[in-house]
């Protein structure tokens, strides 16, 4: 029963594919007849030397013709008309020896042979259905018969005929049987083909996840040894620094301050200094350092992560015009620290686009836009630069793991794909669009702090309409939106 529905189930693609090898084999069928139509001259001089002209004339006419449907099987109607002129190639031959046992010793003659000959080739090599081999054997069958029958033989040899025809019989039927068990195996193999297909594509599919998860991993175990240091350079350098914060605004209060501006400006510049080893080390470890638990949906400010974004960049974006455009609510729900990180990489990608642009296009004043909007119950967040763009055949594999442009030894290629995999855990999609030479976009989108207040009043007003009060109801948030797969 199973054999029986995987068969019909892939009856269709089985058809489909096995045109192609129906064809093929229909053409090479046609031209071995072509030859040996011909070729049997050289029978016809054995047996028949006194017949020789009207069946050189029979062999003749059929070659012309199956060069005919030869030709048709090379024209552009060939794949939709293949099984109705493979048959008439078969039949055509058998029409001839019938034609010619008739017109020499009917039932007597040994062209016999050559009709059982036709029948095991049709069976065992040619790619034909059941139906058209049982059809061409009951065909060569019953012509045989006929033509032994109504040969002028006084009185006709009954012994050979049927004989000869019970034969036929045999032919046609171990014909059929072949049919059937190669329709089978062809049918076993396109299965088997079939399976190890899709089984390579999940393979493919899995090895690609285990990529995926590895880069995630690497790029884990990185940010716990970074955060750790970044922990302990914290607790290290924070001692230190705020006893020279404590000195400096003791100094900066001295009364012989106040009377030299240089000795001031000085000092001051020194408390700056400190005040962005503070923020620098705290940036580092809020970006590397992710606290297990429910801190990982907890509400943020994306401006604020932006910024650590930008500090933790600054040394790769010297140069770089960066300008921000954002609304005035920017309260996000996710990953803090995993979304500084995506800002960190794709920040740091414009940066390196942006150097190579400067070296293609000289003049090139390099820039990157940081771009958020509100839709819906999402914060969309665009990063644009305009420095090298992403080829056209490398657009679709940006988000691959392991796919790298870069020199060996300046990447793994793993970056956008982490980014991708963290703006997919957020019920997000991280895309990007370019133009080569011209610039490059990537886009995302998180959950916007309301969300859940918007689907809590949603749920609110579903509830208010069945007991029949009247509720408001907001836009449906997108926080279960499913994730889109890896763009391809």
């Amino acid at each position: 029963m199973n054999a029986f529905r995987l068969t019909k189930a892939l009856q269709g693609d089985y058809e489909a594919e096995l045109s192609e090898f129906r064809l093929a084999y229909s053409r090479a069928g046609c031209i071995v007849a072509c030859v040996l139509v011909p070729g049997g001259v050289g029978l016809d001089m054995a047996f028949y030397p006194q017949h020789q002209l009207p069946l050189g004339i029979a062999r003749g006419l059929t070659t012309v013709v199956l060069g005919v449907l030869l030709a048709l099987l090379y024209s552009r109607c060939a794949e939709r008309y293949v099984r109705a002129i493979t048959v008439a190639w078969l039949v055509l031959p058998q029409v001839m020896i019938v034609w010619m046992i008739y017109h020499t010793e009917g039932a007597l003659s040994p062209y016999v042979f050559g009709l059982s000959l036709a029948l095991y080739a049709a069976g065992i090599i040619m790619p034909i259905g059941l139906m058209q081999s049982v059809g061409l054997g009951a065909f060569t069958c019953v012509a045989y018969f006929l033509a032994g029958l109504l040969h002028a033989h006084a009185p006709v040899p009954g012994g050979a005929l049927v004989g000869n025809t019970i034969f036929l019989l045999f032919s046609a039927t171990a014909s059929s049987v072949c049919t059937v068990f190669n329709e089978r195996a062809r049918l076993k193999l396109f299965a088997l083909q079939r399976e190890v297909a899709e089984k390579n594509a999940s393979l493919l599919s899995t090895n690609q996840a285990l990529a995926q998860i590895k880069g995630m991993m690497m790029q884990q175990e990185k940010m716990a040894a970074l955060g750790t240091l970044s922990a302990g350079l914290l607790h290290e350098v924070n001692n230190p620094v705020n006893y020279s914060m404590m000195a400096l605004n003791m100094a900066l209060m001295d009364p012989a301050v106040a009377t030299s501006a240089d000795l001031k400006e000085s000092l001051t510049d020194a408390k700056d200094g400190m005040l962005r080893v503070q923020s620098i080390v705290t940036d580092l470890k809020t970006f590397a350092y992710q606290k297990p638990g429910g801190d990982s949906e907890r509400i943020f400010l994306f401006e604020k992560a932006l910024r650590s974004a930008l500090r933790l960049t600054g040394f790769e974006l010297k140069g770089v015009g960066i300008e921000t455009q954002l609304p005035l609510d920017t309260h996000v729900r996710g990953d803090e620290p995993a979304i500084i990180g995506v800002l960190v990489n794709l920040l740091g990608n414009a940066a390196l686009a942006l150097q190579k642009g400067v070296q293609r296009r000289p003049g090139l004043v390099p820039q990157i836009v940081v771009r958020a909007e509100r839709q819906a119950s999402r914060l969309v967040v665009h990063v644009r630069d305009n420095g090298t763009g992403i080829a056209p055949d490398n657009l679709a594999r940006v988000f691959e793991p392991f796919f790298t442009t870069r020199e060996v030894g300046q990447g793994l290629g793993l970056g956008l794909a982490v980014c991708y995999a963290i703006v997919q855990r957020h019920g997000g999609q991280l895309t990007v669009t370019s133009e080569e030479d011209a610039w490059t976009e990537f886009s995302f989108d998180l959950a916007l702090a309301t969300a859940d207040f918007a689907a809590t009043a949603q749920a609110a007003g579903t509830a208010g309409d069945a007991a029949g009060a009247p509720a408001s109801r907001p836009p449906p948030s997108a926080l279960d939106a499913p994730a889109g797969a890896i763009p391809a």
